[in-house]
């Protein structure tokens, strides 16, 4: 006799959780090995950097903005222009924190330079990632809860802009470190 679904369905309990278990340890594995390939460019770095539109995540988290947009609609349209905005700077926040999560690669990979200011800068371009990542973290939190209830007031999350300013300088010293290094050499 073949065996079937009933034989699937009689299987103990025991066996099933450690069938998804295998499952779960082969999907976790996957993604490890995805997430080392490899050290990030620094130009990539910095491509990453600059591809988001700071400016329109900015603008779309603007305090004064909001003031200016409820004094000028109805409050039912102002919630639905809020919640919309929300939305939008979700993705941008979204967006920062995968930045943050390459950022971190490029800084890990930094800090084995042989070169120790290199690698000193690579710490410092680690910590500020995962700093950054925090943020963004909160932010979408915020958003989120925002875009839900966009009738709720949240602080605006002017310091994960600010900190993006700060990574792209930190990218910046390390590349003109760099440069330095390379043309003395």
């Amino acid at each position: 006799m073949e065996p079937g679904i009933e034989a699937i369905f009689a299987m103990s309990p025991a066996a099933i959780y450690i069938g998804l278990a295998v499952l779960v340890v082969i999907a976790l594995t996957s993604v490890a090995v995805r997430q080392r390939r490899g050290p990030l460019a620094l130009d990539h770095a910095r491509s990453l950097m600059g591809s988001l539109d700071i400016e329109a995540f900015r603008n779309l988290v603007d305090p004064e903005e909001e003031i200016f947009l409820r004094s000028c609609l109805p409050a039912d349209e102002f919630l639905k222009i809020k919640r919309e905005r929300a939305w939008a700077a979700l993705a941008y926040a979204r967006a920062l924190s995968h930045i943050a999560l390459q950022f971190s690669r490029f800084g890990n990979a930094a800090r084995g330079s042989d070169d120790p200011s290199l690698a000193e800068l690579g710490k410092q371009i680690a910590a500020d990632a995962v700093e950054m990542r925090m943020l963004a973290l909160a932010t979408m939190g915020r958003l989120f809860i925002i875009a839900t209830f966009p009738s709720l007031r949240l602080p605006s999350p002017q310091s994960l802009i600010e900190h993006h300013g700060r990574s792209i300088g930190l990218l910046a010293r390390y590349s003109m470190l760099q440069s330095a290094r390379r043309q003395t050499s």
